[in-house]
Parts: C-alpha cells; structure tokens; sequence
C-alpha cells in the first residue's frame, strides 16, 4: 500500500527539519511504500530552501510551491492533486500533530474505514480564544451536517484514495472533509490523538476565519442536502411565502366586501403584494438553479452516485474504488 503524506506550511524553517525527522522515523517502521508531499503555501521565510534541501536527499519527498499565499484549504487541495497514494494522510506543519498517531489512522482504515480523523482530546491551545470557540463550532458543524465530530479542526486524518479524489475544496472547506464525504454513504471514525503546544513560530488562524468558516458551513449544508434538486428549498420558500401573501391579499379582500373594511391604507395589502412576487423569485431561482445542477453534472458527465464495489456472477467482488459508473 502506497501512503502519502500531505502537509501543508507557510513560514515554518524552524519546525520542517524537525518533523522530518520525526515523521520519516515513523513511516520507515510502516514497512509500507510513502511519500511525503510538502505544500509551501508562499512562505517568507527559509522554508521551501529547507524542502529544497530535504527532497534532494530523500526522493520519496515531492516539494510543491505556491507562487504567493492561497491559503490551507488550496494548499490541501494541491496535495491531494499531486498525491498518489492509496491511502492520504493529512497534518500541520507545526509540530502539534504527533506523526506517531498515524498508524493507529492506518489501523482504522485497514479495518474498513474510508475516513479517519483525529480528536485533540487533550488540545494544547489557550481556552478563551482558541478551543472555546473551536468547541462552539464543532457543535455548530456537528448540528448543522449531522456528522457528530468532536474536532473538526484537527488537520491529522487519512482518507482512502478514491474518497478524497471526488471531493473539491474552496474557501475554508478542507475542514468539512468528513462532513462532504458522508453524503457518498462513506464509513468512518475518530481516533485520539495526541496534541502537543507549538515550539517554534506562531499559528496563522485568526478570529476573520471564523466568519469564512460559517459561510462555508452554509454551502456545505446546501451540498449535502440539495445540491442535485435546488428546486426543493428553494422552491418550497417560494410556496411558503407566495401562500402567506396570497392568504393575506385573500383575508382583506373579504373584509373589504363583507364589512367595508378598506384596503388602500393598510400596510398589510404591501405585505402580502411583496411576499407574492418573493415567492414568485424564489421559485424562478429554483428553476434557474435547477439548470445550474443539470448543467455540472451533465458537462463534466459527473454521476450522481457513489459506487463502492460491484458484484457479478459467479460471486467474484469487482472493486470500482476509483471510478463512478459503468465502465
């Protein structure tokens, strides 16, 4: 089994030598085939001269550098593109994710997993300003997606190749990884793990991520539930508020003719004409969504399913891990 080790950095000359050694240790004792996929996300510092110097000496080491800063979830996503491993591993740069955790992430996925994340149980941060918050969003998240994590921003977890491969990442998606993958019917678990305080350098999140992650978290919400029939929600809102003004408008015209009620000053009659034409534009958005849906799956012939395995006659398991479809 080929495993590849994606790590994302920006500005980490101090910590790179360091984790090499320490994660190189570890793999060595795998006995499996690696490769470890350094992701420079344009750092300042000395950092990809290190890598430079390192992959030299190591051949297993692939070195990709950003042109300028485009953050992790594109750092991630360039390193599940350039990797080719059966199984992906993911983990910081900074020395707080453990390298000796990853083989009770490859134990997880021997046993039939598909994702394995990491839970810093016993997370190393300051309380206030880094895991109160981080607690509050796991639950948000965990609501929200259905997918019940306790640590949706531990970077160390490993996922099989032909899950990863089907996933596209923007904005500040990499950490709703597990949460994307669940609507392929995926298996998955989370492990303990260990988290150590960071020695050197200084962590790059800042509370404007926050606000991005939310807003990711909407998109993510609307993926999982109604990305292949938008006409669904929207057209359901449509309905709601279309009824409600239409109800109103039907309310005041029969006081109008049964008791002389009048209508023309009356705030209520702008009400129900303004929820009527919101629910006519909700309905018209689904439609135009509907097309929008038709028109990515259809271009790129991307299916709508995910399929695991197939079997045929003569009980032979034919395994279809990285494709979708009918070949």
């Amino acid at each position: 089994m080929l495993i590849s080790v994606v790590i994302p950095l920006l500005n980490e000359e101090d910590n790179i030598p360091l984790l090499y050694e320490e994660l190189k240790g570890v793999l060595v004792t795998l006995q499996e085939t690696h490769e470890i996929i350094f992701i420079d996300d344009g750092s300042k510092d000395g950092s990809l001269k290190i890598l430079k110097e390192l992959q030299e000496k190591d051949e297993s080491i692939v070195v990709v550098s950003f042109r300028k800063n485009f953050g992790q979830t594109a750092a991630m996503a360039a390193g599940f593109d350039y990797a080719k491993g059966d199984v992906i591993i993911t983990m910081d740069a900074d020395l707080q994710n453990d390298p000796h955790d990853i083989p009770r992430l490859l134990e997880q996925i021997r046993a039939g997993n598909d994702v394995v994340t990491g839970w810093r149980f016993d997370r190393k941060d300051t309380f206030i300003n880094r895991r109160l918050p981080s607690i509050i969003a796991n639950k948000i998240i965990s609501l929200t997606t259905g997918v019940n994590l306790h640590d949706y921003g531990c970077t160390l977890k490993a996922f099989r190749r032909d899950v990863i491969k089907n996933i596209r990442l923007y904005g500040e998606m990499h950490r709703f990884i597990p949460a994307i993958a669940s609507g392929m019917g995926i298996d998955f678990t989370e492990v303990k793990v260990n988290h150590r305080p960071r020695r050197f350098g200084y962590s790059k999140v800042g509370i404007s991520r926050t606000i991005r992650v939310i807003l990711d978290l909407l998109t993510v919400k609307f993926l999982l539930s109604y990305a292949t029939r938008p006409i669904q929600v929207f057209g359901f809102m449509g309905m709601v508020s279309g009824g409600l003004g239409f109800l109103i408008a039907l309310i005041m015209t029969l006081q109008r003719q049964f008791i002389g009620m009048p209508m023309s000053d009356r705030p209520l009659l702008f009400l129900a004409i303004l929820l009527i034409f919101v629910g006519f534009q909700f309905v018209s958005l689904g439609l135009i969504a509907e097309l929008q849906a038709r028109t990515y799956h259809e271009s790129q012939n991307k299916a709508v399913y995910f399929v695991r395995s197939v079997y045929r006659a003569g009980g032979n398991e034919t395994s279809v891990r990285d494709a979708n479809g009918p070949q």
